[in-house]
């Protein structure tokens, strides 16, 4: 397996990890639990920081390109609370 290929595996892990730790986090009712969640969570976006860092660097990952202003108003038109209804 090339190194190009390992980078992406381990980021889609990552990243599924983090929408676990989400969900878990949400349903806790225990503090204590709820707490220990949050830094593992928390560890594991700085993981995934630098894992998406080190795919930049390389060229493994090249994002989309950036939403211009137009784009990011209609986005935002969506969530207001008068459009939610």
């Amino acid at each position: 397996m090339d190194e190009k290929t390992m980078v992406s595996d381990a980021l889609v892990g990552i990243n599924g990890e983090l929408k676990a730790y989400a969900g878990y986090i949400t349903q806790s009712e225990n503090p204590q639990l709820k707490q220990a969640l949050k830094q593992m969570r928390n560890k594991a976006e700085t993981a995934q920081e630098q894992l998406y860092q080190l795919a930049r660097e390389k060229s493994y990952y090249v994002p989309a390109s950036k939403a211009t202003q137009e784009e990011v108003e209609h986005v935002k038109s969506l969530f207001k609370p008068e459009s939610m209804l």
